[in-house]
């Protein structure tokens, strides 16, 4: 099992000490109590993902990586409709070329790192495709400032509030990622041969960075600059 900061505990949250307890709970004390409970613990990863963890606890069964809506054809995981019109933009982008960010369903920026982000993706000169769900910040730069930015980038990006992220990932146009490391995200990165630029915020997102640059080596972490990330 890779190594950890003790100040990367997923109980280690920004915010009030009620929400680290939360987490901690839930964590530890509620899972164990679970697990007691149960002859047979089921997770979705796979053995080669994750061999010492499952070598020291041999009652935990990986039967992942699952990928439930291949079969079912229904997105999973959320609840805002998805932006297909991606998968035409993609197709016209050149294979291997294409930046895609997305940050789950929780994440939250604040007003000095979205905009960090969203200037840094400009100057990066490359085509990029970026998920920005509607509570994804606040409205502090306002309306007026998203819009010149979405139209100074136009030719280059693409901006939307979900998308069918198995396909985008599975597009021969899509060169990287830039995640929050949730695991579903994790796993469908690695499926689908994606290096990941690791950006955690919460919980078990610094423990699936760990895994990403330092056990799989399929991806690098963002570093700590001026207080943004």
């Amino acid at each position: 099992m890779p190594p950890i900061c003790m100040s990367r505990m997923p109980w280690c949250i920004d915010g009030p000490p009620e929400g680290q307890q939360l987490v901690f709970k839930l964590v530890v004390t509620d899972n164990a109590q679970a697990t007691s409970l149960a002859e047979i613990v089921v997770c979705n990863s796979f053995l080669d993902a994750e061999a010492a963890a499952f070598g020291m606890f041999p009652e935990i069964l990986p039967i992942g990586p699952l990928f439930a809506d291949q079969e079912l054809r229904k997105p999973v995981g959320q609840f805002w409709p998805e932006d297909v019109s991606c998968l035409e933009w993609l197709d016209a982008q050149s294979e291997g070329s294409v930046v895609y960010v997305a940050f789950g369903s929780f994440t939250i920026f604040d007003p000095r790192q979205f905009r960090e982000l969203a200037e840094g993706l400009e100057l990066t000169g490359r085509p990029f495709l970026w998920v920005v769900r509607p509570d994804f910040t606040s409205d502090v730069l306002g309306k007026a400032w998203f819009d010149e930015f979405q139209s100074r980038i136009a030719d280059k990006g693409m901006i939307v509030s979900w998308c069918p992220q198995q396909k985008v990932l599975a597009h021969p146009a899509v060169a990287c990622f830039v995640s929050h490391c949730g695991w579903n995200s994790t796993m469908e990165g690695v499926r689908n041969g994606v290096p990941i630029l690791c950006w955690p915020y919460f919980a078990d997102q610094f423990t699936n960075r760990s895994y990403i640059c330092d056990i799989w080596r399929t991806g690098l972490a963002v570093t700590l600059g001026d207080g943004v990330v």
